[in-house]
């Protein structure tokens, strides 16, 4: 049996004594896309925070996160980067007073090897011709979804063995949320495991492997993105559709 890239078991996050996150286990393997969805407040953001070693209070975390089989759960934010968890998080993905090539090049580059692709900055830009556009603007002039692949580039270029995304698609144009989330359809095609949070439960539906659904930070429905799609939780909730 394969081993999963990433393989997350009993995981507990608790703020001031009070239970946010409660999964008791998720897998992602190699070119594997899993997508996680679930209403404000039902722990998607404190899943990828907790696996990438960072929060922005003082959380307390229990559980094993282990990355190709080892367990990373003492290893600090950095030092996870370093081992190949790469997180691209909600909001600011870019240095606003720095240009889109300036922001590429601060990339920590990993060695490559060991399942890890460590893309150049013109395999960047040949992914989002966009950024070749832009690459003397500053961060702060790019639109949402040129800032969300400027993020990305600078993720890939960090050789992520499991690559996480919290909410890619937020303010972006449904026309970029599609190219977004197409690009990363395309990465796990690879071979690289990726674990996505994300709101827009239809745009994820379309391009998910397995679909998970958080409620109050409890895992409630996991499955094939297309038969749990189906499900009237995902349905009448997410989708507006009506179940007979």
């Amino acid at each position: 049996m394969i081993r999963p890239v990433l393989e997350i078991t009993r995981l507990q996050v608790s703020y001031a004594g009070n239970l946010a996150l409660d999964l008791s286990s998720l897998t992602v393997a190699a070119g594997e896309m899993v997508g996680v969805v679930g209403a404000n407040g039902a722990g998607k953001s404190t899943l990828v925070n907790a696996v990438a070693g960072w929060s922005r209070g003082m959380p307390r975390v229990a559980g094993e996160i282990c990355l190709d089989g080892a367990c990373i759960n003492a290893r600090a934010a950095h030092q996870r980067v370093r081992a190949g968890v790469v997180l691209v998080p909600e909001g600011r993905v870019a240095f606003g007073q720095m240009s889109v090539e300036d922001n590429l090049s601060t990339a920590f580059a990993a060695p490559s090897g060991q399942g890890r692709r460590v893309y150049s900055r013109n395999e960047i830009y040949a992914l989002f011709p966009r950024l070749k556009e832009r690459c003397r603007h500053l961060g702060r002039h790019l639109s949402g979804g040129e800032r969300q692949m400027l993020g990305i580039g600078r993720a890939l270029m960090m050789g992520p063995r499991a690559l996480l995304l919290d909410e890619p698609s937020i303010g972006l144009a449904p026309k970029m949320v599609a190219q977004v989330l197409e690009t990363l359809r395309a990465l796990a095609r690879t071979g690289l495991a990726i674990l996505l949070v994300e709101q827009n439960v239809r745009a994820a539906i379309d391009v998910v492997d397995r679909l998970v659904l958080l409620e109050r930070g409890r895992k409630v429905l996991e499955g094939p993105a297309l038969e749990v799609g189906d499900d009237p939780r995902i349905a009448e909730a997410y989708l507006g559709a009506t179940v007979a």
